[in-house]
């Protein structure tokens, strides 16, 4: 539903914008008879097992040596935390400068001057951010135990003509190193974040945001059958998955009206997307089991569309809403881009936590502080229900 002003991978102008690993082998004939592995490769009994057995040995059954949280990220530039290659400059901003300003002091493959949505997803379930599937090679085992981030910046539910893994290739990933890795036996979450690049192909394919519109049905389709995979093939045992935010109110839109307003077709759009998840979220799992829709479409527009909360205590920290800190001279520009002298070709803001958004598509780090305020406690209950 966005359109592209750059060739970015890391969806440089559109509606843009989980996961694999266990770590250990588990050898059942060296085990105790009540360690014996069930088939998905836990101790009989999975979580509550391993929970009793402790019991029964006399001890309290501490966090550390009870169950681990895991969590395992498919998705695009919202959730990536450093899985897009260093392809240049042009291709690939979040390598370079001003990226990574507020964390981590560098840029380092995130999409913001900070951290994103995975960061603080994975505070929320009270553990570090999982490994980059890049960096898997470098990662402790300690880091590989807490789960993986396959999400790459450009990628779609389906193809977007940035040669990106789309979804479908990530748990495609997933699943190759479950087949070689016993699976791990704590508690698993999978975080799956679509924030519009398949709606940004569309309307830069068919030149328009009422194309992007009309490719809604194909796109929640082919979701849905992703979803159900993580749940019956991969063995997700709880799924979160975003809606989309309000992407007319991304200063790629914004700027077309002197950053004073949102694209209200594009806004429809992606309301229309979010009725449609809605729905297949409630035939996929009506007891809310196993899914959990993350909300990110409410707190963005109270922020960004809703006057009446203009006293609220973040609306208060924000300076600007529709304006990013990092601002490209031109309107087919993009953030970090320099001439061939090496002479910025962007202005920057000095506070980014003053700002929503980054760049043309990316919040700030301060801004996703205040949207997972509104969802922390969401994502921290639901393992446990």
């Amino acid at each position: 539903m966005e359109r592209r002003r750059s060739r970015t991978p890391s969806v440089a102008a559109a509606g843009v914008l989980l996961l694999c690993l266990g770590m250990l082998l588990v050898v059942g004939a060296l085990l105790p008879a009540a360690w014996a592995a069930s088939a998905d490769g836990c101790p009989a009994g999975g979580e509550r097992a391993s929970k009793e057995q402790g019991m029964r040995s006399g001890r309290r059954h501490h966090r550390k040596h009870g169950v681990k949280e895991e969590l395992w990220v498919f998705g695009d530039s919202y959730a990536d935390t450093g899985n897009l290659g260093n392809l240049g400059r042009e291709l690939t901003h979040a390598w370079y400068d001003p990226y990574g300003k507020t964390f981590p002091r560098r840029p380092a493959g995130r999409f913001s001057d900070g951290r994103v949505l995975t960061d603080f997803v994975a505070s929320a379930l009270g553990m570090r951010t999982p490994v980059a599937y890049k960096a898997r090679r470098r990662a402790s085992r300690e880091a590989l135990a807490r789960g993986m981030n396959f999400a790459v910046g450009g990628a779609g539910v389906l193809d977007t003509g940035n040669f990106q893994r789309n979804i479908s290739a990530q748990i495609d990933l997933f699943q190759a190193m479950h087949h070689t890795q016993q699976r791990g036996c704590g508690k698993r979450t999978a975080l799956v974040v679509v924030s519009g690049n398949d709606y940004a192909y569309a309307a830069d394919k068919d030149n328009g945001t009422s194309a992007a519109i009309a490719y809604i049905p194909t796109v929640v389709r082919e979701l849905r059958g992703q979803l159900r995979r993580l749940r019956d093939e991969a063995g997700m045992r709880r799924v979160v998955v975003t809606n989309l935010h309000p992407m007319g109110c991304t200063p790629t839109f914004t700027r077309l009206l002197n950053y004073t307003g949102c694209d209200p077709l594009a806004n429809a759009g992606a309301a229309q997307h979010n009725t449609a998840l809605r729905s297949v979220l409630a035939a996929l799992d009506p007891n809310n089991r196993t899914f959990l829709l993350l909300d990110v479409h409410t707190p963005f527009a109270a922020f960004l569309l809703d006057d009446d909360n203009n006293g609220g205590t973040d609306n208060k920290r924000f300076k600007s809403m529709l304006r990013p800190c990092c601002e490209s001279f031109r309107p087919d520009g993009y953030c970090g881009e320099e001439d061939e002298n090496g002479t910025r070709q962007y202005a920057l803001c000095d506070d980014p936590g003053r700002y929503f958004y980054w760049d043309d598509v990316h919040p700030t780090q301060a801004a996703w502080a205040a949207v997972a305020r509104t969802f922390r406690a969401a994502v921290k209950s639901f393992p446990s229900t």
